[in-house]
């Protein structure tokens, strides 16, 4: 082993020793062997910062070298010191800086070595926009050769379904096939916790348009399968009988329901997946898909999907409740119902997740209203929800034989109770007496 090489690692040895990662750049196309040179160069990736260099290196001196962050010389040795920070979503390719800026000035004056066959890649400072055209152009585009530069970080797929949803721009053809491509590759090697970094990022108007890449892009496939599965379920969209996939009902739901709760990202994210107990409950059966009880089965599958997308347990919890509610608006509620519908916490997105639910199918409003028209009472002291004279005392005080008039007058001996009009018994003989004498007048 020749001196400079020694040299090199056991200054790589001392970085190493002391919780930081450190090589020799490629020594082979170093030349490290030449010790009769009258300088060696040598160059290492570390990620230590030039502070912890200098504590552990004092003669460590910063440079305007590009790229390089330190260098070192000692006698005949010169020690240049490069970023070794690999993004976790690169390629395992990427991940290993095979050449510096100073060796490939060298290799292309020499004619004995192709340049392909080294990787000209050299870390750099985190850049949010990094790998992307200007975004003036019109659209979402990667700089480069669009494969090459995906396979830096694999993270800028995910980035730019975002940025053409955040900001409303087509995806480039040639981008968008590499991120087709890719898509194995950004499972692979993308952690979940970078992904839905990039997910939360997108504002809750735009999400369903994120999601929607997401499935034609195949990510979603591999991400949340259970949601793109629900491409191959049908069910009936509204009275005309038509079918509809529910996938594309879920899309549509989500694009709804920001527009009475605009910025709610966990309602939206709620709607993704009301949805998803029917792949689970789907039952076809005398001409027709039922999916009972496809709410509360749907919330349980929603809590695992959460916890391994690695969602926070109060966003488990909130999202998961909403999916096992969702439906308790949907059917017509007495006062009682209403009641305790009011109960749950998160009841106002409740009513805007059936309200998108119905846009999206273009669906009949009748219990929708008749609910939002009860909920109005559901402050009312309970004592004023009965009438203070039932049906049958008012047949015998007004006469009336059964039928539907009965109940007309105890809904209206009810109304001028909650309105104060009528406060006793006495006042409520009168009133029914009064009411029906005026009816038969009529």
């Amino acid at each position: 082993m020749s001196k400079p090489y020694k040299e090199a690692v056991a200054i790589c040895k001392t970085i190493l020793r002391n919780g930081f990662d450190a090589y020799i750049i490629d020594p082979h196309f170093q030349n490290l062997s030449d010790v009769e040179a009258d300088v060696v160069q040598v160059d290492i990736a570390t990620d230590m910062s030039i502070d912890e260099l200098i504590k552990f290196f004092p003669a460590v001196q910063t440079t305007k070298e590009r790229l390089v962050k330190a260098v070192l010389k000692e006698g005949h040795l010169y020690f240049r010191f490069y970023p070794a920070d690999v993004v976790d979503g690169a390629h395992p390719e990427s991940t290993v800086t095979r050449i510096s800026p100073r060796m490939l000035k060298e290799l292309a004056q020499r004619d004995d070595l192709p340049l392909d066959l080294v990787c000209p890649y050299l870390p750099k400072t985190p850049d949010l926009y990094h790998g992307f055209g200007d975004l003036s152009s019109g659209n979402i585009v990667f700089t480069g050769i669009p494969d090459e530069t995906l396979k830096l970080n694999y993270l800028i797929g995910i980035r730019a379904l975002r940025f053409a949803a955040n900001y409303h721009l087509p995806i480039e053809p040639n981008t968008w096939m590499a991120i087709v491509r890719g898509a194995t590759k950004i499972l692979d090697y993308v952690p979940i916790a970078e992904i839905m970094d990039e997910w939360r990022k997108v504002e809750a108007e735009n999400l369903h348009s994120f999601v929607r890449m997401l499935f034609d892009a195949q990510i979603l496939h591999g991400l949340i399968p259970e949601v793109a599965a629900l491409s191959r379920v049908k069910q009936v969209r509204n009275e005309s009988g038509a079918e509809e996939l529910v996938f594309d009902h879920t899309i549509e739901t989500m694009r709804r329901y920001p527009e009475e709760l605009p910025y709610d990202w966990y309602g939206t994210m709620a709607c993704l997946f009301h949805d998803v107990g029917k792949l689970f409950t789907a039952e076809y059966f005398q001409g027709k898909w039922n999916f009972y009880q496809h709410h509360h089965v749907g919330a349980k599958i929603t809590r695992q999907i959460l916890i391994r997308l690695m969602f926070l347990p109060a966003d488990v919890d909130l999202i998961s409740k909403l999916v096992r509610h969702h439906m308790r608006f949907h059917v017509m509620l007495t006062d009682k119902g209403v009641r305790r519908f009011k109960a749950i916490d998160e009841y106002p997105r409740l009513i805007e997740m059936a309200r998108a639910d119905i846009k999206a199918r273009e669906g009949s409003y009748a219990a929708f209203n008749h609910n939002m028209k009860i909920l109005e009472r559901a402050d009312i002291s309970e004592e004023l929800l009965e009438p203070l004279l039932n049906g049958n005392e008012i047949m015998d005080f007004t006469g009336l034989r059964p039928g539907p008039s009965v109940g007309l007058i105890r809904e209206a001996l009810l109304q001028a109770q909650i309105s104060g009009d009528v406060t006793s018994v006495p006042e409520a003989v009168e009133f029914v007496c009064r009411y029906s004498d005026n009816e038969k007048l009529k």
